[in-house]
């Protein structure tokens, strides 16, 4: 059959093309991909083309499809999968099979996968794997969302402690301890303050820095203080455009620094400031990957040697974390929607994608059946005054504390323009 996807030719060379899809065979599974959430990685490899570890170096000669957080319903199944999945399901994909240690992953690697494409072809690497997972529930968009949420997951559970005289890594963060989240207020940074309030291994304490005061001020009003004292943990935000920042995020901790300290921005600057307020056996984990494979920062030898420092790094989350994510979601303790601040159909992945790090805002949720411009959710109102349908999800989303909700995405699907 035919679809149309989002493949990568080359360094910045995005195409949406009309690709073939094979037929199905005993030991294929097709999906149809409703929503697909784009993410900072997917312009990395856009920058960098054949030369990222996950697209092939000879993507200009066979280009493959772009996307990786994204959700839909499965619509084919072969001979070989008819016992695991059936017709109509829903599904969401972990990228990260790590078939026999391969990076190859959905939507950097392959001709036939990947989120930014109407139709796939699922590959047998990740049926083989346990990666085309099972999805209950009628919001495609929490299940786009489950990749990045699993992502945030997986490095709550790679941060370790230690007790004195004990080699032993405990893994996971300190409960009732000390946490910091560095540049957090992007959609992953919120993501992480939502796991910290709500997962089973809580901060006493919790601190949340940036330097853009309208960013923060929307965190807050979304993860309120309140909200995070009835879960028996003390919330910060702070602006650390300051002097002394580093000396009042100290002080915060009563001047013994912090247990666990996340970095969610690849700067020198804000890693020096990660590093300075450490405490003892404090783990830092650095989540920003950074596009310079030459990225350096200093680091205090001293701390590591004498008060147990140390840092650990994750990229992307395993299927437990996937699962652990649809699973908080589906039991309403995980709410995603405060990630979305645009939405856009497949004709708008190109020039988003290529232009990510300009346009402010968090998560840009695409959905792959229709055509539709990208529009920012505070857009909606004035778009509305021409297009009644955007003047109803205004509707829809102020109802929500402004926020893109499941109400609105049935409402789009089923008036928004198809990309047919």
């Amino acid at each position: 059959m035919k679809t149309k996807a989002v493949r990568i030719h080359g360094k910045m060379d995005l195409r949406l093309d009309e690709v073939n899809l094979p037929d199905i065979g005993p030991d294929d599974v097709r999906i149809r991909v409703v929503s697909d959430s784009l993410c900072m990685s997917t312009y990395k490899a856009a920058i960098e083309g054949g030369d990222h570890k996950r697209v092939p170096n000879n993507c200009d000669e066979n280009p493959t499809i772009v996307g990786h957080e994204f959700c839909g319903d499965i619509v084919e199944v072969g001979e070989n999968w008819k016992e695991k999945y059936k017709v109509g399901d829903k599904f969401v994909i972990q990228p990260a099979h790590f078939h026999k240690g391969s990076q190859m992953a959905p939507g950097y690697s392959y001709s036939y996968c990947g989120g930014n494409s109407q139709y796939c072809n699922v590959p047998i690497e990740t049926l083989l794997e346990n990666c085309l997972l099972p999805y209950d529930s009628d919001t495609y968009y929490y299940g786009s969302l489950a990749e990045p949420l699993s992502c945030v997951i997986g490095t709550f559970h790679a941060m370790y402690h230690t007790k004195a005289g004990s080699y032993v890594h405990e893994m996971g963060i300190k409960e009732g301890g000390k946490m910091a989240l560095l540049a957090s207020v992007g959609p992953m940074g919120l993501a992480a303050i939502d796991y910290a309030l709500h997962c089973d291994r809580r901060p006493s304490l919790l601190v949340v820095t940036d330097i853009d005061e309208a960013r923060l001020t929307r965190a807050a009003s979304i993860y309120t203080v309140e909200e995070a004292a009835k879960q028996g943990i003390e919330l910060h935000y702070v602006n650390t455009r300051m002097e002394n920042a580093t000396a009042y995020l100290r002080e915060l901790t009563g001047g013994t620094g912090y247990d666990d300290v996340v970095c969610f921005a690849p700067v020198k600057p804000v890693i020096e400031q990660a590093d300075d307020i450490l405490g003892f056996d404090g783990c830092l984990n650095f989540f920003a990957g950074p596009t310079d494979p030459q990225f350096k920062a200093p680091f205090n030898w001293f701390n590591v040697h004498y008060l147990y420092t140390h840092v650990v790094g994750t990229s992307g989350g395993n299927t437990n974390d996937m699962q652990e994510a649809i699973a908080m979601m589906n039991a309403g303790k995980l709410n995603p929607s405060a990630l979305v601040t645009h939405i856009g159909g497949l004709n708008a992945v190109i020039d988003t994608t290529l232009n990510l790090p300009k346009i402010p805002g968090g998560k840009k949720l695409i959905y792959t059946q229709i055509d539709l411009p990208l529009a920012a959710i505070d857009d909606f109102a004035e778009l509305g005054k021409t297009d009644p349908m955007f003047a109803e999800l205004d509707r829809l989303c102020k109802a929500n504390n402004g926020l893109w909700n499941p109400e609105a995405e049935k409402y789009l699907l089923s008036h928004a323009k198809s990309i047919d």
